[in-house]
């Protein structure tokens, strides 16, 4: 029967996204791994590979549609002996399944299913295995439903390890866990909500104004950061670095690597930093996972990074292991990723410390705001020129940073939190260790 191709989830995020362009059209031939549409997440365009082969029947979503929810049906795929004419088009069979639950982080951009629309017996909510989601394609779920097969024990032969149609139907039937009761929902007090829409509206109705509406990422972006001061108990430790030593060295630094195209910046300074502090204090180099702590061994660090629009926060996976040029260029390409939106998901999820760098903008220095798990954010303000008192008690100028660490205290207690911030200090304030 015809198999319906479903809006994938392209990132953890991703509840809906925009269906941008159609790489191929209806009675195009295409074979698993084919590219077949562009898709627009709540972070970037992403390339949507076919699973299966078959002929494009009919395509139910045309290109440039919005707001397309996750596992809407958005096209019908054909099998060997099918025309379009066997495709249902009634209501029911059109409408969009249950939403699947995000994806874990993975190495690459993880595919979304496609297939057969789920049978009575299939499963609609995707199967996990250790905690992570399995992917199958909807026609392997429907066989193995049929069949009685346990996907939690089919090893998919798929792209990323997805489970087809091949993978189920050589597989013998065995019986499935008995399913565990379901827990009896947490009660807790409801946040205070804040003014609906319709209020907001008729309090401005008299003033001029203009709507502005929010897209994918604005959207994830205000869910996320609501969450993660409700959620999370922050606590804020702030220092003086001063600078004088870093910006003579680096000039130094930056003289001999003109010859190589290399010009360092104060943040990639920041990254080293930071990077060798989680190492010299390994208990902050740790994330809140729910009901415990998982503490990282090499130091994967993000950097914000503003866009039009929002944010990304990539991150710098073992960037104590790197050098400051590898850092520098590292960071500049996926800074320009960033703002085209071309990062994949594997490159902006993860770490467990990060970096907000406002200097640029004159900003002296403010408090930021945790991006969960990660255990600690550090907020950098400018370098200014400021009066300080020298070690002989003279007065006498020094270029000063403010620094600003925001700490989870469910993973870093106050002292564990100095020790990780004076670390970063020692660090920049005497470069020259940085390379040993």
């Amino acid at each position: 029967m015809p198999t319906e191709i479903l809006m994938p989830a392209l990132s953890p995020t991703m509840e809906e996204g925009t269906l941008a362009k159609w790489l191929v059209k209806e009675g195009d031939e295409v074979s698993s791994g084919d590219l077949l549409a562009e898709i627009e997440t709540d972070k970037a365009t992403m390339e949507f590979e076919a699973v299966d082969e078959g002929t494009i029947g009919k395509i139910l979503v045309p290109e440039g549609s919005e707001g397309v929810k996750v596992n809407t049906p958005i096209a019908v795929l054909l099998e060997e002996g099918e025309s379009a004419g066997d495709i249902d088009e009634s209501p029911a069979k059109a409408a969009p399944s249950e939403p699947q639950d995000a994806a874990p982080a993975a190495p690459a951009p993880a595919k979304a299913p496609q297939g057969d629309a789920p049978a009575q017996a299939a499963p609609a909510a995707p199967v996990t295995r250790d905690g992570g989601r399995i992917f199958a394609s909807p026609l392997a779920r429907r066989i193995a439903a049929e069949k009685g097969l346990d996907l939690t024990a089919i090893t998919g032969s798929g792209p990323h390890g997805r489970i087809v149609k091949a993978d189920v139907e050589g597989a013998r039937a065995a019986p499935k866990p008995e399913a565990a009761p379901a827990a009896a929902p947490a009660t807790s007090a409801s946040a205070p909500a804040g003014p609906t829409t319709e209020t907001v509206l008729k309090m401005y109705e008299d003033r001029p104004h203009e709507e502005v509406k929010l897209d994918g990422m604005r959207k994830t972006i205000a869910a996320r950061l609501t969450e993660a001061k409700q959620t999370i108990p922050h606590f804020y430790l702030r220092r003086d670095i001063r600078l004088d030593a870093l910006l003579k060295f680096r000039g130094q630094l930056n003289k001999q690597l003109e010859g190589r195209g290399v010009k360092l910046s104060v943040n990639d300074f920041i990254i080293k930093a930071c990077a060798l502090a989680l190492q010299s204090v390994p208990d902050a180099n740790a994330v809140w996972a729910g009901d415990r702590v998982l503490k990282l061994t090499p130091s994967d660090v993000a950097v914000a990074v503003a866009i039009e629009g929002g944010l990304f926060t990539p991150v710098l996976k073992d960037a104590e292991m790197k050098s400051l040029s590898a850092l520098s260029a590292e960071m500049k390409d996926l800074a320009s990723r960033a703002r085209d939106r071309k990062l994949a998901p594997h490159e902006y999820q993860g770490g467990s410390f990060a970096i907000s760098n406002l200097g640029m903008f004159g900003i002296d220095n403010f408090d930021a705001v945790i991006n969960p798990p990660h255990g600690g954010i550090l907020a950098v303000g400018a370098g200014v020129k400021k009066p300080v008192v020298g070690e002989d008690g003279e007065i006498t100028t020094a270029t000063v940073m403010s620094v600003t660490l925001s700490v989870d205290h469910r993973v870093i207690d106050g002292a564990l939190g100095a020790r990780l911030l004076q670390a970063i200090v020692e660090n920049l304030e005497n470069p020259m260790v940085m390379l040993a």
